[in-house]
């Protein structure tokens, strides 16, 4: 089986942000074509593209009104094929984002299903009456009490047909029924089309909801909370499997050199061998949300201190669970995270490279997104009319009217918003950053006359520098990729330390994940050789405050 993948490392680029080729604010791909070197230089494999589709945008494109064409604040199908073409010819892939979960309302599929609750195609998303004796669009009439992921039911009342369909994102995202096979068929007609157009596979949306209890049961509501989380209905739903395999039968078999990812909100490390598992002809790896919820309460917006520990634990557990049957993803970005530097780093230079050196040292496929490599941090909003986001901008509604401080909400909103990182990429100190010439779309970051792309290519000691070495590092060193995990250290609330042992080659890697000085004492290493450091010191002992080393011996 080809699995290039285990070594490879993947660049995720937000088309809107990446760079701009024409003057109108927003990131095309011409912009992306334009800066293919810097990806190449970086040493990346894999380019994944975020939505490029016809969308109306209601949510930053992962809402998809045609998949067989480019929106025009894009480009063309020919300038997609240019840059197909432009990846290929330096030997980079190209991954093409999936969502197929819901498409846009404006979406013809969608247009006919609604036209009439006799048209062929009304089967094809989620429709139901009100309850029992209940008005359309009364006060608790939606068909069952589940809450959508950006605010209010998750049910949206149709008046010309007189149903309600379903939708777990926003309203303009109605679900698809993946039951239907015709749904099926046309989804793999697409995804063929791509394909055959030239593309390398595919990450794919939220795609471990597709498969809905057909019951669709009341979901369990949680303190004070107006709607339920259904969820229990629609992760990993009955035929989740069944519709994935045959997907791989009817599209991916038989075409070497593929990527197949699967984002799968609330999967566990059980579930992902299943799903991973080469034999079972599924996907090749997941996306799992577990580590990136380690800093939150109730949700999201529910504010906590990381646990170096805790962290230890969730990413030793996957690494564990994943070493023999299946793969991992390792991720700290990406369009639905902030930045990592501010989130978990105290937005240093230094942090961005040791965070760097915790992630792409394990076992596993990393995945930098945008700017990542610069060490980009989040925005500095300074009020809500800055944002974007249809999460933030809506939970901002649904919060304040629920009484909680406006300024409680902003602080949330400032450290966990999508939309930091959606921020213009920074390639160099003039006015807009180098994105574009016209007014972006979102605010360029201050920071960016310091922290970009220009003063960064020649500097030995950046952030960029770091990442190239890094990625270096997994080409190279086969340990990298191929090696066992062992976590040291596990209760020490600072330092986060690992072993990667292969074919008589042991890495130790060392980071210091804080602000203070750290002690650490690894015996043996002393005289080891130092394939990366943030610092230029070997051995163990004292570790700098955000201090990272790669150590290796021989045995």
């Amino acid at each position: 089986m080809d699995e290039w993948w285990r070594t490879a490392v993947v660049y995720q680029v937000y088309p809107r942000s990446f760079a701009d080729s024409d003057g109108d604010g927003v990131g095309d791909l011409r912009g992306i074509e334009s800066r293919l070197d810097h990806l190449s230089d970086l040493g990346v494999d894999v380019l994944w593209l975020s939505p490029v589709y016809p969308s109306p945008q209601d949510d930053g494109g992962y809402d998809i009104s045609d998949y067989q064409d480019i929106d025009p604040a894009f480009g063309t199908l020919a300038d997609f094929d240019r840059l197909l073409a432009a990846v290929h010819a330096r030997g980079m892939k190209l991954l093409m984002d999936l969502v197929v979960n819901h498409t846009s309302d404006e979406h013809p599929w969608f247009q006919a299903s609604r036209s009439s609750r006799e048209d062929p195609k009304r089967d094809w998303y989620w429709w139901r009456p009100p309850r029992f004796g209940m008005d359309l669009g009364a006060p608790g009439a939606e068909p069952t009490n589940w809450g959508s992921f950006f605010s209010g039911p998750a049910w949206e009342p149709d008046e010309a047909t007189g149903e309600y369909y379903l939708h777990l994102f926003s309203r303009r995202q109605p679900d698809l029924n993946w039951d239907n096979p015709q749904v099926r068929q046309a989804v793999y007609a697409m995804m063929r089309w791509w394909l055959d157009r030239g593309v390398d596979g595919f990450r794919m949306d939220v795609i471990n909801m597709i498969s809905k209890d057909p019951a669709l049961p009341d979901g369990r509501v949680t303190g004070g909370e107006p709607y339920a989380d259904g969820s229990e209905s629609f992760i990993n739903g009955p035929r989740l499997h069944d519709h994935l395999q045959e997907m791989h039968r009817e599209v991916f078999a038989g075409r070497d050199g593929l990527l197949t990812v699967g984002e799968m909100p609330g999967v566990t490390v059980e579930d992902a061998r299943l799903f991973t598992d080469p034999a079972r002809g599924e996907v090749d790896m997941v996306f799992q949300f577990e580590h990136v919820g380690l800093d939150q309460g109730a949700t999201k917006w529910d504010l906590r201190a990381l646990d170096l520990r805790a962290l230890k634990v969730s990413l030793g557990r996957w690494q564990a669970g994943l070493a023999d049957v299946g793969w991992n993803s390792l991720y700290w970005d990406n369009h639905d995270q902030p930045r990592i530097v501010s989130r978990w780093g105290d937005g240093s230079p230094l942090a961005a490279k040791t965070l760097a050196t915790l992630l792409h040292l394990h076992r596993g496929t990393p995945y930098v997104f945008q700017g990542e490599e610069l060490g980009m941090t989040n925005y500095p909003w300074a009020g809500i009319e800055e944002f974007r986001d249809i999460e933030s901008v809506n939970h901002f509604a649904a919060a304040v009217a629920a009484g909680q401080p406006a300024e409680e909400v902003l602080t949330a909103l400032r450290a966990k918003s999508r939309d930091n990182a959606r921020t213009p990429m920074q390639w160099d100190a003039s006015p807009q950053a180098g994105f574009t010439t016209g007014t972006p779309w979102l605010p360029v970051n201050p920071d960016h006359v310091r922290v970009n792309a220009a003063a960064q290519a020649g500097d030995p000691d950046s952030v960029l520098a770091h990442y190239r070495r890094l990625i270096e590092l997994r080409h190279t060193v086969p340990a990298v990729a191929h090696g066992d995990f062992t976590m040291l250290l596990p209760e020490d609330e600072r330092v986060y330390a690992f072993t990667r042992a292969h074919q008589g080659v042991e890495l130790l890697v060392l980071c210091n994940v804080s602000a203070a000085a750290a002690a650490v004492d690894v015996p043996g290493w002393d005289a080891a050789e130092l394939l990366l450091g943030t610092h230029g010191t070997g051995g163990t002992g004292e570790l700098a405050p955000w201090e990272s080393r790669v150590l290796r011996r021989t045995a």
